[in-house]
């Protein structure tokens, strides 16, 4: 089954010039969604504005993805995404998204966070990683204002990961880096046990969201009486400030 999310986009710059107003998403991570290999479930997903990828994928899954709803694609590595076997269909598919990285596609900012390995041994797990690329990650978000996107392979700790799980378990970073950019939206995968339980939780604002298999998330523009209304309380409150010294 594909799972359906719609969130108001609070910044109306990626919706001008656009003939239909929501922006829509594929979010997929770990295992290819059967559904999606059903030319009339795809016809009834179509149009898809922007295909995030959350790890653990063949490259062979991705090309068929994005070749067969024609999006781009961007995506991070996932703990499985590594050996002889991954890299042999490389050329299928673009690089995976450079780690702590911040692009902008379909006028969304997007960072990315891939599978913090210990060692060579890409199975393992590493918290330090994770906290690096946390940090490295708020320093570039943070240097600009308005909302994003965060892709990661593992949740952040406490929020759609399965804390009884060591292995599965999500990172500190992560829940610190939530904490500190608290961005609009954060995808993730690894975790598919907890997808059946809590595919969908909301943190402080930021809607997280475990897209193990597929997920398609409809952004919508901000109504325009709510952005005036903003203004007008900036200014109300920018009037009272002079007034008052």
């Amino acid at each position: 089954m594909t799972n359906r999310l719609s969130l108001v986009w609070p910044d109306p710059h990626p919706f001008e010039g656009r003939s239909e107003a929501p922006i829509r998403i594929l979010a997929i991570s770990d295992v290819l969604e059967p559904t999606l290999t059903d030319r009339r479930n795809r016809e009834a997903i179509r149009p898809v504005d922007l295909i995030l990828g959350c790890g653990d994928l063949d490259f062979d899954d991705l090309a068929f993805v994005a070749d067969a709803f024609d999006g781009p694609l961007v995506y991070v590595r996932g703990n499985h995404d590594t050996g002889a076997d991954w890299e042999k269909s490389s050329h299928a598919c673009p690089k995976p998204m450079p780690p702590t990285f911040v692009i902008r596609r379909a006028g969304l900012r997007i960072g990315g966070v891939a599978w913090p390995a210990a060692s060579e041994r890409h199975s393992d797990r590493s918290e330090l990683g994770a906290w690096r690329q946390s940090v490295s990650l708020a320093t570039r978000l943070l240097t600009r204002s308005g909302p994003s996107i965060v892709i990661s392979h593992v949740p952040p700790l406490g929020a759609g990961d399965v804390p009884s799980d060591p292995y599965h378990r999500g990172f500190r970073g992560y829940a610190w880096l939530l904490d500190h950019v608290r961005p609009r939206l954060w995808l993730h995968g690894h975790t598919p046990l907890a997808a059946a339980r809590d595919w969908h939780v909301t943190v402080d604002g930021t809607d997280v969201v475990n897209v193990t298999g597929a997920v398609i998330i409809e952004l919508t523009p901000p109504d325009p009486a709510d952005g005036m209304a903003a203004t007008r309380h900036r200014l109300g409150r920018a009037r009272t400030g002079r007034g008052g010294h």
